[in-house]
């Protein structure tokens, strides 16, 4: 289970740029992605892409909802399933959300 405290770190680096979070989807499968909460690098809300709007993303505490660079749209992933989580930059070294 990720602490409140990885949580926030992961958070506050997806703010600041891009993040190699790495996943257990839903359905089992593995999941490597490059996304970022940072305001400059999000596209402008629309209405027909409701979760572009904070209000939306911010619905669901389990959840973390960031933007996908490599996909270019929103995407989402559950905390409790969080296997790793690196600045881009840093992506070869080895940070365990878990510990």
């Amino acid at each position: 289970m990720i602490t409140e405290e990885k949580k926030q770190w992961v958070l506050e680096q997806l703010k600041q740029g891009e993040v190699v979070v790495e996943f257990t989807k839903v359905n089992g499968d593995y999941r490597k992605m490059t996304c970022t909460l940072q305001e400059s690098e999000l596209p402008q809300p629309t209405k027909t892409d409701p979760l572009t709007q904070k209000k939306v993303r911010a619905i669901n505490e389990e959840l973390c909802v960031a933007y996908d660079t490599n996909a270019n749209g929103w995407r989402s992933f559950r905390w409790d399933t969080l296997i790793d989580a690196l600045p881009a930059e840093d992506d070869s070294l080895d940070f365990d959300v878990q510990d």
